[in-house]
């Protein structure tokens, strides 16, 4: 869950994993999975980075995907944890 403002100013608590997709017109638009739309203040760069900041605090760094790290340019690809036999 990330904390947004709505365009009148009024918080808002939105459930990151239901973003489908963000556009970037005058207002940030936010389009969720269910097909709700909301438009808030921030930009959607910072949008993005509250969700990655989020998926930090709750599962470490390895939850967030790779293309979206702050460090994409320098991160070491994640390698398969060997399987006990």
């Amino acid at each position: 869950m990330i904390w947004l403002t709505r365009l009148n100013r009024v918080p808002l608590v939105l459930n990151s994993d239901m973003i489908e997709h963000i556009e970037v017109t005058p207002d940030t638009v936010i389009t969720l999975s269910n097909g709700q739309i909301w438009r808030v203040r921030e930009s959607a760069e910072e949008v993005v980075e509250r969700v990655v900041a989020f998926r930090r605090r709750i599962c470490g760094p390895d939850a967030v995907p790779h293309e979206l790290r702050e460090d994409s340019g320098q991160a070491e690809p994640v390698t398969a944890v060997p399987q006990a036999s």
